[in-house]
């Protein structure tokens, strides 16, 4: 038998979250700004809608893809990565682009990722998030 032949990007790890969005609407409540700041991006804080439910529902489905992406890399949030180091921006078509900064960066590269694929969506109060970390050339 021929051993398969991988075409296209290598998957270097998966990793899944669901989180409760009244869990990060009561941490936002008991502990604001200094929560917010500490977990979010300034963009991710900065898109979040007004709404109280919508503004929830935003943060508790970011809050997934950085746990998501934790468990990709298969470290935790330990080895010096800090919250921020994972972030979701938009892609040129308006959909989800995973961001990865500072200390996740540098090891997911060390990993062989050259980037990650995202996909979160929420529903009746959870929010769910999969992060897939490809091989290749990390785009600056």
């Amino acid at each position: 038998m021929e051993p398969l032949e991988v075409q296209g990007p290598l998957i270097i790890g998966v990793g899944i979250d669901l989180v409760s969005v009244k869990r990060i609407e009561a941490l936002a409540g008991r502990y604001g700004k200094r929560f917010l700041e500490r977990v979010y991006s300034p963009g991710e804080l900065a898109e979040a809608p007004a709404g109280p439910r919508r503004r929830a529902e935003h943060l508790a489905a970011r809050f997934a893809v950085k746990e998501a992406a934790f468990k990709a890399l298969g470290t935790g949030r330990g080895a010096g990565i800090r919250w921020t180091d994972v972030s979701i921006g938009k892609d040129p078509a308006g959909g989800p682009s995973l961001i990865l900064e500072g200390s996740f960066r540098m090891l997911a590269r060390g990993r062989g990722a050259g980037g990650g694929l995202v996909s979160l969506s929420h529903e009746a109060g959870w929010a769910v998030a999969c992060v897939v970390l490809v091989g290749g050339e990390m785009r600056e």
